[in-house]
This record gives structure tokens, C-alpha cells and sequence, in this order.
């Protein structure tokens, strides 16, 4: 049995549109000790080159549920301007499908959630990785 009082998170994204890791994302985290009590906000970080977001804050003790929150709009955003320079075809949809993504999952003191997101224009999909 662990004696860790705190679950730990850490998440990256990969643009299944584009093969590539998801740049620039930010990534917030919020945090509530059960289904009925408030959500309490922790801060939140970006994602890196690698997609990646290393620097998540640490979960408070008691933490039984958690969410991140992907601002997906201005990648997309960034990443449509990048594609009209470079005269790719034009979309289908001239705005963004999911501005934002929020992913909330339940954690047990000791364990480490790794959750990616798996993101293209018009869908995603999250698992609990390793």
C-alpha cells in the first residue's frame, strides 16, 4: 500500500490531424475532494514543443476528482493562419469546432494519472496512459 497522500497528473497532446505533438496549449488544472464539493483551481502551465506539460501543479491532499481544461482555440487558430500562408486547402469550417476541451477523471492518493489528448480539428479522444 503507498503512503503518498496525493495523486499526481501529467498530460501531453498529439495532433492526430497533423502527426505532430501539439504546441503552445494552455492547460489548466482545477481540483475538488469529492463529486458534491467545489471545484478549486491550481494554476495551469502550456504545452511544449514536445506537447508536453511538465510543470502541472501538485494536487492537494484529500484530491478524489480533477479536471483539465485544453484551450484548444488559439492553436487552431495559430494553426490555420500557418496553413492560409502556406496555400493549403481551405477547410471545411472557417471556425474552431472544439474551442475548448475539459477532461475530468477520479484519482486515488499514490497514483499518477498520465492523461494525453488525442486532438484533430473535429474530434478527440483521452486515455489514462503510463
Amino acid at each position: 500500500m503507498s503512503t503518498e497522500t496525493t495523486a499526481s497528473v501529467s498530460t501531453h497532446i498529439l495532433d492526430t490531424s497533423a502527426g505532430r505533438p501539439a504546441e503552445g496549449v494552455a492547460i489548466s488544472l482545477s481540483a475538488r475532494g469529492g463529486p458534491a464539493a467545489e471545484w478549486r483551481p491550481l494554476g495551469g502551465s502550456a504545452t511544449d514543443a514536445d506537447g508536453r506539460c511538465k510543470d502541472l501543479p501538485a494536487l492537494p491532499e484529500g484530491t478524489t476528482r480533477v479536471r483539465l481544461d485544453f484551450e484548444t482555440e488559439a492553436y487552431f487558430t495559430k494553426k490555420q493562419d500557418a496553413e492560409a500562408q502556406q496555400d493549403a486547402p481551405a477547410n471545411r469550417d472557417s471556425g474552431v469546432f472544439f474551442p475548448e476541451v475539459a477532461i475530468t477523471f477520479a484519482v486515488v492518493p499514490g497514483e499518477h494519472y498520465h492523461v494525453p489528448l488525442l486532438l484533430n480539428p473535429f474530434g478527440y479522444s483521452v486515455y489514462r496512459g503510463s
